[in-house]
């Protein structure tokens, strides 16, 4: 392997077989972890690695230990984002992708989705159980196990992924390992309840700007109520019937709602900017331009300034190898509502699909949960199919 940590500041890494690159000065050692013990077991020692967004270090840290230590893998870091690759000169080779970092830990006492994770029977409680340290642990396990897989497969660990796109590990290795990511087919491991989910809907966002005129709320008729002002914003959104759309044989809800809004400056002024946030989940038939075009249209006359997105995927399903997966799986397959990574490998000419294990309502819930037979279930199809 070339070594891509040529330079100090150098992002990237590559590690020789069995030999992790140096911890640095003061750096605690890496966690060892068994990838080739039980996958439910493995997905609680993620787990218990406490790895919210900005803090994955450690966890990849730990990832990376493991896959050096497996020598039919090429194995290659940058930041926080771990690959590694088979080189096995199979006709086809399959990405299998997940991010290591999760939501903030809950503040509510007594919560179950926390670190480190708890068992009852065999449900593992805590975050990232099902977002998605359970499709992390498939990801290690197969890394493992398959030596001899009917595709050429590459593993990709990820980091921020639950934070601004700007941020994303996954993106800062298509800008800079995108030879890396070459592949006929994705999947990518978030939670789906076992089941294939084609694609995924796109998403955009938009601030509503009202803008009034400060008083004394006791001489209200001095000003002009900015919040107020926005209740025609709200009352359309509240009226506008979500459409379903059909793509590829799939059918995937839209959604458009005003998601936070706020505005005023005191108890006792009467506010002159009001700000109402918006979000539109939009189908993978549309462009992001096609979407905010529907929503200047559904919001003509309002001061609208659009401040992210990202496009949707078409359902993937149409590749060589997602009917066999489909297949494998034995299960049709469904629509996946949610904005995932899959967009960035669409993006990059490589169909993909979402599947996992775990359930995603529960995702970033204080009660979020897996059960450690749908990890193992996950683990089970996916080696069928590579097998």
């Amino acid at each position: 392997m070339t070594n891509l940590a040529s330079t100090a500041d150098s992002h990237s890494q590559t590690i020789s077989h069995g030999c992790p690159g140096p911890t640095g000065q003061g750096k605690k050692a890496a966690v060892v972890l068994d990838v080739k013990a039980d996958v439910a077991g493995l997905t609680a020692a993620l787990m218990d690695i406490e790895s919210v967004s900005g803090n994955e270090a450690a966890l990849a840290d730990a990832v990376e230990l493991a896959l050096a230590g497996l020598p039919h893998l090429q194995v290659t870091r940058n930041g926080d984002a771990i690959v590694a690759r088979t080189s096995l000169g199979r006709a086809e080779r399959v990405i299998l992708a997940g991010h290591l970092d999760t939501v903030p830990l809950p503040t509510t006492p007594g919560s179950r989705g926390t670190v480190p994770s708890s068992w009852e029977g065999e449900v593992l409680y805590g975050r990232g159980a099902t977002d998605m340290k359970g499709g992390v642990a498939v990801q290690l396990a197969l890394a493992a196990t398959l030596l001899e897989p009917t595709r050429d497969l590459t593993f990709v660990f990820y980091d921020h992924e639950e934070v601004a796109a700007a941020k994303s590990g996954l993106g800062r290795l298509v800008r800079e390992n995108r030879e890396l990511l070459d592949a006929d087919f994705g999947i990518l491991l978030e939670p789906t309840n076992g089941t294939v989910e084609g694609g995924c809907n796109g998403t955009i966002r938009f601030e509503a700007t009202t803008r009034g005129l400060t008083a004394h709320s006791a001489r209200a008729w001095m000003g002009e109520n900015a919040i107020h002002a926005a209740a025609p914003i709200l009352a359309r959104l509240a009226a506008h019937a979500p459409a379903t759309v059909t793509v590829e044989g799939l059918d995937y809800r839209e959604s458009l709602n005003a998601v936070r809004i706020h505005g005023g400056t005191a108890g006792n002024v009467i506010p002159d900017q009001c700000v109402v946030e918006i979000n539109y989940r939009f189908a993978p038939d549309k462009t992001p331009a096609q979407a905010e075009a529907h929503v200047r249209e559904l919001l003509a006359g309002s001061d609208l300034v659009c401040t992210d997105s990202s496009a949707g995927a078409r359902p993937g399903l149409n590749a060589p190898a997602a009917a066999t997966f489909v297949a494998a799986v034995g299960r049709a397959p469904l629509p996946k509502y949610g904005w995932t990574d899959v967009a960035r490998l669409s993006e990059m000419g490589i169909p993909a699909v979402n599947f996992g294990p775990g359930d995603a309502l529960l995702a970033h819930s204080d009660n979020e949960h897996v059960r450690a037979e749908d990890i193992r279930e996950c683990l089970a199809a996916l080696t069928r199919w590579l097998s």
